[in-house]
């Protein structure tokens, strides 16, 4: 796995979903509280991008805004219908200020035992929730046609 910077701790609103690209991976980053949740952006039923969905904090889901389903934040399972396949989800992190999504390396294998691997991508992991860090950090780059970049490390 390799781990990503997205934003920094705090860039990201309570109870908002931003689209980051994320070492070539469209993830939705969305904030509850002091934790933090990341998923594959794009629905599994339509090609259209989860974070500019509603979040509900109460559940922990993000709707899709074209047709209406509910993703779990942390796993990536739809919760209704019409889509019926998982999307990816991803674990986060919160370190030095800066919030982190782990990715699969790229060719990396299939996922282990415990479920992972199960939610979208090979080697994916159901996403965890983050930890609240301390401080503030400057964001992980600058928008690309709507898209926020992200730093490696």
């Amino acid at each position: 796995m390799s781990s990503v910077r997205v934003c920094g701790d705090g860039d990201l609103p309570d109870g908002a979903a931003r689209r980051f690209d994320a070492g070539g991976h469209c993830v939705a980053l969305v904030r509850i509280g002091g934790d933090y949740f990341a998923i594959g952006d794009t629905c599994s039923h339509a090609d259209y991008s989860l974070s500019d969905g509603e979040v509900d904090d109460f559940d922990c889901t993000l709707e899709c805004p074209k047709h209406g389903s509910l993703f779990d934040l942390r796993t990536g399972e739809p919760l209704t219908l019409p889509a019926t396949r998982p999307v990816a989800a991803y674990a986060v992190s919160v370190e030095e200020g800066g919030v982190y999504v782990e990715l699969p390396r790229s060719g990396g294998g299939g996922g282990g035992a415990g479920g992972e691997g199960s939610a979208g991508e090979p080697g994916d992991k159901p996403a965890g929730e983050g930890t609240s860090g301390g401080g503030s950090g400057d964001s992980g780059g600058g928008g690309v046609s709507g898209v926020e970049t992200a730093e490696g490390r």
